[in-house]
C-alpha cells in the first residue's frame, strides 16, 4: 500500500462525510491484511502506525536531481523576467484555497523592487488575477500558467525566494511535504514557509530558509523584506540548498523503495 498523503483527510473528502466514511471503512478493512505499507513522511507514517498497528516505511516523494541538472540554462530576458528586481516564486499544480496564495499576492502591496512569479494552476487563480487587478499590482505579480517541467526549472532557477505557504486547515495539509519544496532546493532557491511540521524540519535541519508566524500579508511582506535585506544569510541559504540537494533527491530516496520491492522478487 503506497499512500502519498493522509488520504481520508484530504480537503476533497472533508465536505463529503459519506465518501470519507466509505474510504475509512476500506482502510480499516485492508490495513490489517497489508504486508508492506509505505508513505511520504514520518508524520503520516506515525499516524497510520498508531491507528492500524502496522509497520509503515517512509519513502519521500522527492524529484530526481538529475532532471534539473540536465535542463538548459536560459536568461531572465528570454523568460521575460526583469533583471533589476528580486524574484519571488510561488509554483505548483495545486495553487488552491488555503495554500497562502491570496496572502502572498496581497503582501506585494508592501514590497518594492520585487516580482511575484506565480507558475502553475489551481482553483484560486481567477481570484488571484482579480486581486492583482483590484490592488493595482500588475507590475508586481506575473502569472505564467502551467508549463512543461523543463520550462518550470528554467523559471525556478531565477528565483531569489520560493514560497510554500500552505495553511494548517486540515490534517492532510498539516503533515504535507510538497514537491515544490524540493524543486526550490534543487534550483538553489531559499524557502519561506508557513512552518508546517515536515517542511519546517527540513528548513531547520539544512538551514535553507525561514518560516512566517502568521498569514497576515503585512507580516509576510516584512519577512520577505527582512530576508532580502540580509544578503549574507541569503547567500548562506543558497549554499545550503546546494548541500541539501545532494542528499534530498530521488537518486538517494529510491534506494529505500528498491530495497522494499526486492522482497517481492
Amino acid at each position: 500500500y503506497d499512500s502519498h498523503e493522509l488520504f481520508c483527510e484530504v480537503p476533497e473528502l472533508q465536505n463529503n462525510p459519506g465518501k470519507k466514511n466509505l474510504w475509512k471503512r476500506i482502510e480499516r478493512k485492508i490495513f490489517p491484511k497489508l504486508k508492506y505499507v509505505f508513505t511520504v513522511n514520518d508524520s503520516i507514517a506515525e499516524i497510520y502506525s498508531e491507528e492500524y498497528k502496522v509497520e509503515v516505511k517512509v519513502v519521500r516523494n522527492i524529484p530526481l536531481f538529475s532532471n534539473q541538472t540536465n535542463v538548459k540554462q536560459i536568461t531572465k530576458e528570454e523568460l521575460d523576467i526583469p533583471s533589476d528586481k528580486k524574484i519571488i516564486i510561488l509554483q505548483g499544480a495545486g495553487i488552491n484555497i488555503d495554500r497562502g496564495a491570496e496572502e502572498a499576492v496581497s503582501a506585494m502591496q508592501f514590497i518594492e523592487d520585487a516580482l511575484l512569479l506565480i507558475i502553475g494552476s489551481g482553483d484560486v487563480m481567477d481570484v488571484l488575477k482579480k486581486m492583482v487587478n483590484d490592488l493595482g499590482l500588475k507590475d508586481k505579480v506575473k502569472f505564467v500558467g502551467k508549463v512543461p517541467f523543463e520550462r518550470l526549472v528554467q523559471y525556478t532557477r531565477h528565483g531569489d525566494l520560493g514560497l510554500t505557504l500552505d495553511k494548517d486547515t486540515n490534517i492532510n495539509y498539516r503533515y504535507s511535504l510538497p514537491n515544490k519544496l524540493f524543486d526550490y532546493l534543487h534550483a538553489e532557491v531559499p524557502v519561506l514557509s508557513s512552518g508546517l511540521m515536515e517542511i519546517k524540519k527540513i528548513i531547520d535541519e539544512y538551514e535553507v530558509g525561514a518560516c512566517i508566524q502568521s498569514h497576515d500579508p503585512k507580516h509576510i511582506a516584512d519577512k520577505i523584506k527582512e530576508i532580502f535585506n540580509d544578503e549574507n544569510t541569503l547567500r548562506l541559504w543558497k549554499k545550503n540548498c546546494k548541500i541539501a540537494s545532494g542528499k534530498l533527491n530521488w537518486e538517494n530516496e529510491e534506494k529505500q523503495l528498491i530495497e522494499l520491492y526486492s522482497k517481492f522478487l
